[in-house]
């Protein structure tokens, strides 16, 4: 356990004393008959609350919580119950729920055996407390007292004789040996638990299927003791077989390979058998090299009668004394087995075959996902290679041709017709000029682009310089915002909106002047691009509905605006120029978070 979990722990077990000595006093004092009016019992009662007070209050300074600090108090739990336990006159002793509390105690903290010793621990005091009173210690007490005068100890030791004694020491040990088992199984199953989620941890997209398969693995060789682990996977769809390789190089795992996979693979791998999902083989002793095999099906039931005869084209390829697998299945499309090969098991080997499969059933959808996603951008980046390819092919390349021509036409010209050659040249330049200004803007939008609120008007202020510095056209960048606190999401989509509009200035409008403007106006942030160029092809005011229902409108910039959850609304006016203002709610902290 963490140390906040046990602070956590000792501050509950706290609590709970605190309310069991209150409880326990409230008790006294309706009856006190139980305790025979004994003073020292009194005593007993407000050290115990005391102490219970002082504990909390430990707790509550201290940042960990120290084991000599939980055996102290847990041995004070023990002594206590046995001391006020000889108060008691009634045949059922009100006390017992202390020894309850201080197995439950132990059961909490740690384990089986400690709370079987807790138990076994109060009754030896118990037994060392009856050996005291038969031998006549509490009359030599009671009498120097009365001597002194000083009030009796009143103690009832009828609790304490041999047969009474002999069933309540039954009862604590049996207590003790029900809680330690079931805090063993909560036990294990919270290591369980935390294995699962500590390994779900190494999935992570953004390193990819290849190191995400290497850190899973290298958990499972480390978990296991195992000295290499090996996976077989077959994409249904085509019957493909992917091997891969972790083995460990002293404490260290080596680091993931694929392996080349023949045509024989498959049948040493991937054998027909879809009812054994897990299996564990160990060389038998003095077998001479047989198998003892155990095998479980999907649902965990143990298999009675298992074929070895797979293990034997295993077993030529990977030398090994003993092997756990188990089998996995991601949707339709693939499904494959993992091998530990030499694991080194320290508990039941059914329930180890039991932990494997659960483990994978949590881990492998989150690797399938790993997967899908990496796949999905290789195909993503594909189709944006495939996009800019046709962009250069139907914009530069095809413009960069047309030049060759006419630079070859105007060299054949320049001895016969030098005017004409002076405008066409103009003329190639102004085509250049464009192309460049096209290339550039295609190798902004291939720039991955990381704005944050931090950095957005300054980035807003440089593409809206660098515009009028490459085109030409008057353009200002004026905002009213000063502390900017935008979720990153937004700040790139806007950036995105700000540099796709002024690309649409340049090729469209003829615009002379351009105006981008970004301000906070009650909840929300407005941005605004107007120009005085052309305009669109109607005459008015359109909302983002309207644009959408008839088709018009930057078709880039609606999407962008929708992925905000923004407004969108652009006014026309043909031949004086357009506005397009996009308001944005402030509150999207939630949803980008």
């Amino acid at each position: 356990m963490s140390p906040g979990e046990v602070r956590r722990i000792e501050r509950w077990l706290a609590t709970a004393r605190l309310f069991l000595a209150t409880a326990a006093l409230v008790t006294i004092w309706m009856d006190p008959d139980q305790i025979r009016y004994s003073l020292w019992a009194h005593g007993l009662l407000a050290f115990y609350l005391a102490q219970s007070v002082v504990i909390i209050l430990l707790l509550r300074r201290r940042k960990q919580s120290t084991p000599a600090f939980r055996i102290l108090v847990h041995s004070g739990d023990v002594i206590w119950p046995v001391l006020i336990s000889i108060f008691a006159t009634a045949q059922g002793n009100p006390f017992f729920l202390f020894f309850v509390f201080v197995t439950a105690a132990a059961a909490y903290r740690w384990g089986l055996w400690e709370t079987v010793g807790t138990a076994t621990a109060s009754v030896i005091l118990l037994w060392i407390e009856s050996g005291i009173f038969y031998a006549g210690l509490t009359s030599h007490l009671d009498g120097f007292f009365l001597q002194h005068h000083i009030p009796l100890l009143r103690l009832d030791i009828t609790q304490f004789e041999p047969k009474r004694l002999f069933m309540r020491s039954i009862s604590l040990l049996v207590m003790g040996f029900l809680l330690g088992y079931l805090a063993e199984q909560q036990k294990q199953l919270r290591a369980e638990k935390a294995v699962i989620a500590r390994v779900l941890a190494r999935t992570r997209v953004e390193v990819g299927l290849r190191a995400t398969l290497q850190d899973i693995m290298g958990e499972m060789l480390a978990m296991y003791g195992a000295n290499s682990a090996l996976i077989a996977s077959q994409e249904n769809n085509s019957h493909h077989l992917f091997l891969g390789e972790l083995r460990l190089n002293g404490t260290d795992p080596s680091e993931f390979r694929w392996l080349e996979s023949g045509l024989s693979a498959r049948d040493i791998y991937l054998y027909d058998d879809h009812e054994r999902t897990a299996f564990f083989a160990a060389a038998t002793p003095g077998g001479n090299g047989r198998l003892s095999i155990l095998g479980l099906n999907q649902n965990g039931e143990r298999i009675p009668h298992i074929s070895a005869s797979f293990l034997d084209r295993l077993g030529a390829q990977h030398k090994f004394k003993s092997l756990i697998s188990v089998a996995f299945l991601f949707g339709r499309e693939w499904s494959g087995r993992i091998f530990l090969f030499d694991p080194a098991l320290t508990g039941d080997t059914e329930e180890e075959l039991r932990f494997l499969q659960e483990l994978v059933r949590q881990v492998g959808p989150a690797v399938y996902n790993v997967y899908l996603l990496s796949r999905l951008r290789t195909r993503a980046g594909a189709l944006e290679r495939a996009r800019f390819a046709r962009e250069l092919h139907d914009g530069a390349v095809q413009s960069l041709i047309a030049v060759e021509m006419q630079v070859d036409v105007l060299r054949r010209q320049s001895t016969t017709n030098s005017g004409i050659v002076t405008s066409e040249l103009g003329r190639i330049q102004g085509l250049l000029r464009e192309e460049v200004l096209k290339l550039r803007e295609l190798m902004q939008q291939m720039k991955s682009l990381d704005v944050d609120s931090r950095r957005l008007l300054g980035f807003i202020g440089d593409t809206v310089e660098r515009f009028q510095r490459e085109t030409g056209i008057t353009a200002r960048f004026i905002t009213s915002v000063e502390d900017l606190k935008m979720p990153q999401p937004v700040c790139r989509e806007i950036a995105r909106i700000v540099q796709e509009a002024l690309v649409n200035v340049r090729k469209h409008s003829k615009a002379n002047q351009v105006l981008v403007r970004l301000n906070s106006i009650g909840e929300r942030w407005q941005l605004i691009i107007e120009d005085d160029g052309a305009g669109f092809s109607f005459a008015g005011r359109l909302t983002h509905a309207e644009l959408d229902d008839q088709g018009k409108g930057p078709l880039v910039i609606r999407e962008r605006v929708r992925l905000i959850e923004g407004e969108l609304t652009l006014e026309s006016t043909p031949g004086r120029g357009s506005r397009l203002e996009v308001s944005i709610p402030q509150q999207r902290e939630a949803a980008y978070g």
